[in-house]
Order: structure tokens, then C-alpha cells, then sequence
């Protein structure tokens, strides 16, 4: 038998399946405690010596947990769990793979490790999408009664929580991180990151730099046009500073018309020629939605991480100092 002829139909909404699964941005992570003990509860409920919660990606099936099995993924032309997905209304039960046309020829029958047993059930999102399946298998055959798939059943809503509640919890963990307005990182994420590249620069003596900037003369625009003006201002200076940025540096605004940039200085970017860059593009004129024109400049202060520096606290206080350094001289270096 051909691996095309092991291969079954696609759901009809697979594309919107994909989708849904890749949504979740649960692929290719770690293992983690909620999704391992389930999977331990689910071998342990059916005295079985494998069991599995898998996704079904397009071309493969991946084992967010796996016990017993020992591979962190299945092509799906050979994954029991594409049949599953085929009927997400109700569990895959094969008592005995080897008298079962689909799968006396499966490589997982036919060769190690042996398998006669499976039962999976299709993990369903709120939306009716079959995400993957939980399932169980045995290398004998076996019986599985209905109140057994009804169990397994139970477990496969427990798993789709899980999924969901990871997903909510990462989404608010991005909220909380991230400045309403601009989208871009926030002072929360900035002193995060700063605390742990500086204790990475402790144990290395590699160094980093920050740069603080404000903008100039914000106030005439939010005086003049508005707030909502000030609003469409910001924004597209962060648009146009994420621009010059390299997708190693981290921009934040820290709040008002604050903002700030770590980096790691490289023989082609240095901190002065981003901060010059910056300053050219930010201080181009800026067309509001009503159709008026701003001009507003901006400052910037540069501090270097050294082993001098003892705390966060007196970096930020020495980018700050720069900052105002550079205002008084309405110019910079």
C-alpha cells in the first residue's frame, strides 16, 4: 500500500481549521504542567501505556503531550488523529487496528511499535473547529464501552480549556506590556527587559545601550489641534521610529510623548547614528486626518550599561540626564 492510498479526505473547512489552529499559537512550544497532566490522567483512566494531545497542523500531527510514544510528531498521512477530526461530533473508537481496512497497513500497526488499540477524542474550539484529538492506544486489542467514551469525551473539553485558557492568559500578558495607543512595547516591558539584559551584561560584559527621547513642542499640537490630533501624532511616530529600528532593538513609549529604545550597538549601527535617524525621520512634516500639517522635533539621550552603573535605576537616570542635556543645547551630538 502507497502512503497516498493511507492518506484520507480533508475536513471541508480545513483551511479555516488551519486557521483556528494556528491561532492559538500553540505549535512548537514547550511541554507544559496543564496539557502533561491530562495526559498522565488520561493514560492513568484507561490502563493504557500511551497517550497523547496532538494538533493537527497541515501536513502533521503535533504532540503538545505525549506519553508513552516517545516521538514529538506524526506525519499526518499516517496519524490516526486525521481520521478523528472527520467526525468531531463524536470519539474514534478502532477496538482493533489490524482488522480495520483504514489501518492494517499503517506503519504504526505493521511495524514497531506495534499498535492494535486507539480511541481519540477530537478536541473541539468554540467555534466547532477540530483542533486535534486526545487520544489513547494499546499494542493489544481492546474493549471500550460507552461510558469510556464519554470520559474521554470529558477529558477532551478539559483540554480545549486549557488551550483556550493559555491563549486568554498570553493575550493579557501581551496587553499588559504593550502601550494602548501606539502598540508599541511599554514602560512595563522596557524595565523588564532592561532588569534582565543587565544581569546578562553582569555574568558576560557585553554591553548595551538605551536611548531616552522626547518629543518637541507636543503641546502646541495637542493646544492647537487637539488631543485626537496628538493622538494621530503619536502614532505615526511610532510608525515612523519602528521603521529604523532592527527587529533585534526593543521601542517603547514610556508614556506622554516619551519614548525609548534598547540596543546592542554593532559595528554598523551605533546608538548616535540610530538616534540620528530617528530624529531625521520623526521631524519630517506630519499630515493630520483633517488635512493639516505638524512640525514637531524630537531629543534624545544616550546611556551605555558599564559595570559602574548599579542599578537600572541610575541608568535610566543617566539616559534621562543626556536627554535634558540635549535640549538645553537644542541639538544633538
Amino acid at each position: 500500500m502507497t502512503d497516498h492510498d493511507m492518506q484520507c479526505a480533508l475536513p471541508l473547512n480545513e483551511a479555516q481549521r488551519l486557521r483556528a489552529v494556528h491561532s492559538y499559537d500553540i505549535l512548537d512550544t514547550p511541554p507544559e504542567l496543564d496539557f502533561d497532566t491530562l495526559t498522565r490522567v488520561a493514560a492513568q483512566a484507561f490502563n493504557t501505556p500511551a497517550a497523547v494531545i496532538g494538533l493537527m497542523d497541515s501536513d502533521r500531527l503535533w504532540f503538545k503531550s505525549q506519553l508513552g510514544l516517545g516521538v514529538p510528531q506524526l506525519e499526518r498521512q499516517i496519524a490516526f488523529c486525521a481520521h478523528a477530526i472527520m467526525r468531531p461530533d463524536e470519539p474514534l473508537v478502532v477496538e482493533d487496528l489490524r482488522q480495520d481496512q483504514r489501518f492494517q497497513h499503517n506503519p504504526l500497526v505493521k511495524q514497531a511499535p506495534h499498535l492494535r488499540f486507539y480511541a481519540g477524542a477530537p478536541l473541539i474550539d468554540r467555534n466547532g473547529y477540530a483542533l486535534g484529538t486526545i487520544a489513547v492506544v494499546d499494542t493489544k486489542p481492546r474493549a471500550f464501552d460507552q461510558a469510556q467514551r464519554s470520559l474521554l469525551r470529558d477529558l477532551s473539553s478539559l483540554v480545549v480549556s486549557a488551550i483556550e485558557n493559555r491563549l486568554r492568559t498570553s493575550l493579557l500578558g501581551h496587553l499588559a506590556m504593550t502601550d494602548y495607543l501606539t502598540g508599541l512595547a511599554n514602560r512595563a516591558q522596557f524595565e523588564r527587559t532592561l532588569n534582565s539584559e543587565m544581569a546578562h551584561s553582569r555574568r558576560t560584559g557585553e554591553p548595551f545601550t538605551v536611548l531616552y527621547m522626547d518629543l518637541d513642542d507636543f503641546k502646541d499640537v495637542n493646544d492647537t489641534h487637539g488631543h485626537a490630533a496628538g493622538d494621530e501624532v503619536l502614532c505615526e511616530v511610532a510608525r515612523r521610529m519602528a521603521k529604523q529600528v532592527r527587529a533585534e532593538d526593543l521601542l517603547v513609549r514610556l508614556g506622554g510623548d516619551e519614548f525609548g529604545v534598547f540596543m546592542r550597538p554593532s559595528p554598523d549601527v551605533s546608538a548616535e547614528s540610530l538616534a540620528r535617524r530617528i530624529i531625521e525621520a520623526v521631524s519630517a512634516p506630519i499630515t493630520l486626518a483633517d488635512g493639516g500639517k505638524v512640525s514637531i522635533g524630537i531629543s534624545a539621550g544616550i546611556a551605555t550599561y558599564t559595570d559602574a552603573i548599579d542599578s537600572m535605576a541610575s541608568l535610566l537616570a543617566e539616559a534621562d540626564r543626556a536627554l535634558y542635556a540635549s535640549k538645553r543645547k537644542n541639538d544633538f551630538p
